[in-house]
């Protein structure tokens, strides 16, 4: 599974923003299922930054931010996120390693999409 997380933090905030997300990753990456995290700008609009995480699966995720070094380190960056839906599960995949395609764990009668 994996995480989106945009920001708007503007031209003088970005210098404080790498380094809380750096911190952010750097305790996330001790918890158990942590796969990678990456922080992104935008090349079209000075400001907008991403955190992305990748996890083994939800539960993994969850449970990290349970954690109360993430609780007290990244938790306060990851809150700052623009207001809308960050986590994903993955179902394709391509890379240099070959595909991967996943069933949906959203239940039966849960939303679906194309």
């Amino acid at each position: 599974m994996f995480v989106v997380l945009r920001y708007d933090v503007g031209t003088s905030g970005f210098p404080e923003f790498v380094s809380d997300a750096r911190a952010a990753i750097d305790v996330l990456s001790q918890r158990p299922g942590f796969v990678r995290g990456s922080i992104g700008q935008a090349l079209d609009e000075a400001g907008s930054m991403t955190i992305l995480l990748e996890f083994d699966d939800v539960g993994s995720y969850r449970r990290a931010l349970s954690n109360y070094d993430v609780k007290i380190t990244a938790v306060p960056v990851l809150s700052r996120a623009i207001d809308e839906p960050t986590a994903f599960e993955l179902l394709h995949s391509r890379g240099l390693d070959g595909v991967v395609d996943a069933q949906s764990s959203i239940a039966p009668d849960g939303p679906r999409f194309p």
